[in-house]
């Protein structure tokens, strides 16, 4: 099968909770005899902070406006047997409206990002995707499950949504000897978001005073760099770990912690692709609640919930050898539900899915067909 997918970025993974799932996604359909080919803007702040610029499990190419790369895109994805665009595409709306005249390939808009989007869908749109076109594709894929699928068929006309959730290459994420520069009782990592700040502060920085005897990590970008009243001593701040790294930070870390963005919250059934990176590592994870949660780990046995300061601390007292029975069990059930491979087969079975269902039978208008000659 060939598919094409536009997306916000899979060669840098600064900023962003899209490039390591996007890559443990396709290395996983390249590996099943699929080839992709992915489209993504040549932005500065991604160009600066690259991870790669080839990959030898898809083609990607990298434009720098799509007015330039326009007419040769549209070409590939025509000739392909599943187009993709997804949450956060630059200039999104017009590639959208773009991919929706196409006749051949099965369409599909994957949003990583569900929850702004709905929320923002309701007071003044996102550039990435218009209301109206959501009806317009094959299927709608969401990195949120529950409830937000049933927003995006009942309100916006999804003919078909399904979940896609965030996911792990278990070979790139393993445990690893610790590393002096990540040593730390207790890490977090994760970019500066308002909407999450509070419990960042509350089950993250507030320990971290009441504990001055013990070491924190804080790795991720954006965060206000005229805070530094905000930081207790003991905290170290990385603004970014690349991604070859991050089992070296989770193997480093007695625990690591998760917090949830608010809107992510409210929706629930959205796992971190961080959650999943970090139980592959075998470390101890301690976690915001929100609804879905225990489909994804068995809480108590897998991880923690923590709501308060005072929960914190009470992980961080656990004993080392009730932490590693907890991280054993949630790395073994990472390494059965929530690989890249296991989302590969699920992404081609809702493919199947659409495509039996009829939904790819559309007729096209005589506007739409000329868009791509």
């Amino acid at each position: 099968m060939k598919i094409t997918v536009f997306g916000l970025t899979i060669s840098s993974s600064w900023g962003n909770g899209h490039a390591t799932p996007y890559r443990a996604l396709l290395r996983a359909l390249h590996r099943n005899g699929h080839q992709v080919h992915f489209f993504e803007k040549d932005v500065p702040y991604y160009r600066v902070r690259r991870d790669f610029d080839s990959c030898d499990y898809c083609h990607l190419t990298l434009y720098e406006n799509w007015q330039q790369i326009r007419r040769a895109a549209l070409k590939e994805a025509a000739e392909s047997d599943v187009v993709m665009t997804a949450s956060y595409l630059p200039e999104g709306a017009q590639i959208n409206d773009e991919v929706l005249g196409l006749a051949r390939p099965l369409r599909v808009f994957y949003d990583l990002d569900t929850p702004v989007t709905l929320a923002n869908m309701e007071k003044r749109g996102v550039e990435y995707l218009g209301a109206e076109q959501i009806a317009g594709f094959d299927l709608v894929l969401s990195f949120t499950g529950g409830k937000a699928l049933q927003e995006l068929e009942r309100r916006y006309g999804a003919r078909m949504a399904r979940a896609l959730y965030g996911c792990v290459d278990p070979d790139d994420y393993r445990r690893i000897e610790p590393c002096r520069e990540y040593l730390c009782d207790l890490s977090y990592m994760g970019t500066y978001a308002p909407d999450r700040q509070q419990k960042v502060d509350e089950l993250f920085l507030d320990p971290a005073r009441r504990h001055p005897e013990r070491q924190f990590l804080l790795a991720g970008s954006l965060y206000p760099w005229d805070w530094e009243w905000r930081w207790p001593a003991n905290v170290h701040r990385i603004e970014h770990v690349p991604p070859i790294d991050h089992p070296k930070l989770y193997s480093s870390s007695r625990i690591t912690l998760n917090i949830t963005r608010g809107d992510m919250a409210l929706w629930g059934w959205c796992p971190s692709g961080r959650f999943f990176e970090a139980a592959a590592c075998e470390t101890p994870l301690i976690t915001d609640w929100w609804e879905g949660l225990d489909s994804f780990f068995d809480v108590g046995r897998d991880l923690c919930i923590v709501s308060r300061p005072e929960e914190v601390e009470q992980a961080l007292e656990m004993d080392d050898s009730d932490l590693r029975r907890l991280a054993r069990r949630a790395r073994q059930r990472t390494l059965d539900d929530h690989t890249g491979q296991v989302r590969a087969m699920q992404l081609l079975q809702y493919l199947e899915e659409a495509r039996s269902s009829g939904s790819g039978t559309r007729e096209l208008s005589t506007a739409r067909s000329e868009a791509v000659q």
